[in-house]
């Protein structure tokens, strides 16, 4: 066993044991505090439509070059490659509409449910 994982396995089972007061809580505390819920509410929605966004653009982006691509390799299959790469990207796009949709609930979860 190197150093290097000596060292990385004495550090992860130091940072396991100190942890676990880190995380504790008293039983008072848990239930007093209702806004927990809006404040990761708000969180996820956040994160969800982020990263739809993320992910979105980067398939979307992937589709249009590999489309590009064939098109300049084989300028006679045009037409059916364009149509593939439309639906493609519609199919892409509705999964982030789909992001922006559950976003959207859970802004509303906070808003009036707060």
């Amino acid at each position: 066993m190197s150093s290097k994982n000596k060292l990385a396995l004495a550090a992860g089972t130091i940072v396991a044991l100190l942890s676990s007061t880190a995380f504790a809580q008293q039983a008072a505390a848990a239930a007093t505090n209702a806004n927990d819920v809006y404040a990761w509410a708000a969180a996820a929605a956040g994160f969800a439509i982020g990263i739809a966004a993320l992910g979105g653009t980067t398939g979307q982006g992937r589709s249009v070059s590999a489309a590009v691509e064939g098109i300049s390799r084989n300028p006679g299959a045009a037409p059916r490659i364009q149509t593939a790469m439309i639906l493609g990207l519609a199919m892409i796009e509705s999964l982030v509409l789909f992001a922006l949709v559950i976003a959207i609930l859970l802004w509303t979860k906070i808003t009036v449910g707060a």
